[in-house]
């Protein structure tokens, strides 16, 4: 990829000369849709990110919002003021490192996680949560299966090495993804209202410090790289631009940083991600409306004869930039060596323009020595000087509707052993989801739960008194593919009913936007609709978008991915504890589901697998009273077992509940209700029917839908049809994935 002739003509024009060889390349990445949001960047304002838990919002490394008090975490989120908050924060970032996952499966998954970890760092945070939302083409395929084996290994090798759990997150494969699988990975942090950094340099005279692992030529234009559609050769042609991480090192910059940021030491950070240090330098000064001047040959180099391009757009992993102040260099330098990490002082803010210069090693040593200037260019108009791009788009089509004629018999079978609503057992079995001892509830849930103990009144207190972190993420391509603006919607109804599902409220979400080539019609016409659908529905449940990621020109020679618009949102409530999706296996309680269906198959699994078409279901008019609902009935305590109703409608939500002393015996009127997928509702088993009724009021309908038994066999009757399964026979079907690569 190459400067276009009209941002080249506007570079020239701004600086009055023809750039330099260096700053050609900065601006080429700074400036690719990757860093820059070129095409995406004129829709984001749809999206509310303001509230009274908001710290920091959008346009950082991460967002940082305040945790409620625990007697506010029952609130709904409009209902809280600034009052309800405590001084203990979050950070929440997510990102995507999809092109390179697609060359190198293992590193290039490894080094997304490091990434979104390193945001997390330099907002003065530690982290302590991981949710990865994964995208694969069909898996009937063996290249979809080596590109899925591998983005899983990179992922826990990474994860369980750097000690941070892997505790949510979802699993989808849709022929759309053969030729570009997608990686998003969420990260959430903790730290509090005296420890919070920013990347906004503050001070002319304050030293630039780079501490971490040497830089070496890996990652070479990975930003440009990954503002490309994917070509047939991507494998081989485009591995160098690919990092390659070393998790060991991460895990003492983590702590190093943590030691950093205890002894204030650090005035603002930004992690080396897209463009390398050309990106975090000159965007850390471009925010505090100031300049740097960087010495190239001072960072610490792992190969010989490096050139300046080289040394600023490497994208080699495990590295932060930090503003010091003077006086404070010399124990950045001691933390540093005591973690062995590398560390150098490669210039300073100043109040001018964004300068680097270079001398080659004979004297580089001397102050003195004659340096060339490579980039010497204003720093606000590198880091936001492109122009947006006016796209065409057209509007999505809706679907007609052509239901299939199969039995049901064949219906369920196909829906419940999908490998998109199998058990990812096989996946989250590989994760160390209980490291760092707070996961009260982990993958295989609707959504995790974590422990904030920080907020318990003593140590010894009951988990009542404390709060507990929710976390849910992830997309349906299914949903988008077929509405993309009523899809996005659903998928935030979705996420936030998971929390609801564990007695939570949500607090605020992140995004990953992620779609193909924008500059064809129809795609962009499908990502405005879905960043519109995202948007409002975000805005009607109360929840702010606090931050997030784009990842456009996903498309390779087999076309573009759905939209998939990955949202992750976490949530709080008071305790720990949540009720399970497992049935008891008692025969004293009552099965119902709580919420609202629809009249409409349009992007379930039973059209994908069984064939036709139907338009998308009508969503709740009022989604932020119905999870409040749910969160009301998951947390009463006549509820023993609740499970929200997603991919495969309630035939996949029933059979997921039912163990081998637990079943069910249930009657529905006809194959919609079966297999429809609207979201916003709770299936629970239930001591209390009354209690469930009273606690949602005209909220929600409740609907009673059979009887729980103590055979562990699945009964079901659809219009006169019925089938029977046991425990194991789902079991048998939902094992796909585990069985097939095992």
């Amino acid at each position: 990829m190459s400067l276009s002739d009209s941002d080249h003509e506007r570079i020239t024009a701004e600086l009055d000369r023809e750039p330099t060889p260096v700053e050609a390349a900065l601006f080429e990445n700074l400036w690719s849709e990757h860093c820059a949001y070129r095409s995406s960047r004129p829709l984001l304002g749809a999206f509310e990110s303001e509230g009274p838990q908001v710290v920091v919002g959008p346009g950082d490394d991460a967002a940082v919002v305040a945790v409620p008090k625990p007697e506010a975490s029952r609130l709904p989120p409009g209902e809280r003021d600034e009052h309800d908050y405590t001084d203990t924060y979050l950070t929440f970032g997510i990102e995507s490192h999809n092109h390179p996952s697609y060359v190198d499966p293992f590193d290039g998954a490894a080094t997304g996680v490091g990434g979104i970890v390193r945001d997390t760092m330099s907002m003065g945070a530690y982290p302590i949560a991981l949710a990865d939302s994964l995208y694969f083409g069909s898996f009937d395929r063996d290249h979809s299966r080596y590109l899925f084996e591998g983005v899983v290994e990179g992922i826990s090798h990474y994860g369980n090495c750097i000690g941070v759990p892997t505790v949510a997150g979802s699993v989808d494969f849709h022929d759309g993804y053969e030729g570009n699988p997608l990686v998003n990975v969420a990260c959430v942090g903790l730290t509090d209202a005296d420890r919070v950094v920013t990347a906004e340099a503050q001070q002319p005279g304050n030293a630039l410090v780079l501490v971490g692992n040497a830089t070496g030529r890996d990652g070479l234009g990975g930003a440009s790289f990954a503002s490309e559609d994917l070509g047939e050769d991507a494998q081989t042609e485009d591995r160098p631009a690919v990092q390659v991480g070393d998790p060991y090192a991460e895990k003492r910059l983590i702590e190093c940083n943590e030691e950093l940021i205890e002894e204030e030491l650090v005035i603002s950070a930004r992690d080396l991600g897209a463009a390398g240090l050309g990106g975090a330098s000159s965007e850390m000064v471009a925010k505090g409306e100031l300049g740097a001047h960087i010495q190239l040959e001072r960072v610490h180099q792992r190969e010989p004869n490096m050139r300046p391009l080289e040394i600023l757009l490497a994208e080699s992993q495990e590295r932060m930039c930090y503003e010091v102040r003077p006086e404070d260099v010399g124990r950045v330098r001691e933390l540093a060596e005591r973690f062995d990490l590398g560390c150098s002082v490669i210039g300073e803010v100043t109040d001018g323009n964004y300068v680097c210069t270079f001398a080659d090693e004979a004297g580089s040593e001397d102050e003195d020595a004659t340096r060339d200037t490579v980039v010497d260019v204003p720093a606000e108009f590198l880091a936001d000087g492109a122009p947006m791009n006016d796209l065409p788009m057209t509007e999505p089509e809706t679907p007609s509707q052509e239901l299939p004629d199969v039995s049901l018999e064949a219906a369920v079978e196909a829906v419940v052993s999908s490998p998109t609503t199998a058990s990812k057992r096989w996946v989250y079995r590989q994760y160390d989801h209980e490291v760092g001892v707070r996961t009260a509830v982990g993958p295989g849930a609707d959504a995790a739960v974590l422990a904030l103990r920080e907020l318990a009144p003593e140590p010894e207190a009951n988990v009542g008194d404390g709060v507990g972190l929710a976390i849910s993420a992830g997309a349906n391509p299914n949903w988008t593919s077929v509405a993309p603006y009523d899809g996005a919607r659903a998928i935030a109804i979705e996420n936030a009913a998971n929390l609801a599902a564990v007695g939570a409220r949500p607090l605020a979400a992140v995004d990953c936007l992620n779609g193909g080539n924008p500059e064809k019609p129809d795609v962009y016409g499908a990502f405005a609709a879905v960043v519109d659908g995202l948007a409002d529905a975000c805005a009607g449940l109360d929840v702010p978008v606090v931050g997030g990621n784009v990842s456009l020109y996903n498309d390779s020679t087999a076309g573009p991915v759905p939209p998939t618009p990955t949202l992750a949102v976490i949530g709080t409530k008071r305790g720990y504890d949540a009720p399970g999706i497992e049935l008891s296996g008692r025969t004293d309680t009552e099965l119902l589901v709580v919420g609202e269906g629809s009249d409409c198959l349009g992007g379930s699994e039973y059209l994908v697998r069984c064939g036709g078409s139907d338009r998308f279901p009508t969503l709740p008019a009022d989604p932020a009273a119905a999870v409040d609902s749910l969160a009301w009935v998951a947390s009463l305590e006549s509820t023993v077992a609740a499970h929200d109703v997603s991919h495969g409608g309630l035939v996949v939500t029933l059979a997921e509940m039912v163990t081998e002393e637990a079943g069910v015996d249930v009657s529905l009127p006809d194959r919609i209700a079966a297999f429809e997928e609207t979201p916003g509702r709770l299936v629970v088993e239930t001591t209390d029917e009354n209690a469930v009724r009273d606690a949602v009021g005209d909220a929600v309908p409740v609907e009673s839908l059979g009887a729980c038994t103590d055979d562990g066999r699945f009964s079901l009757s659809v219009d006169g049809e019925t089938i029977e399964l046991s425990a194991g026979e789902i079991a048998e079907k939902r094992a796909v994935i585990e069985r097939e690569l095992e």
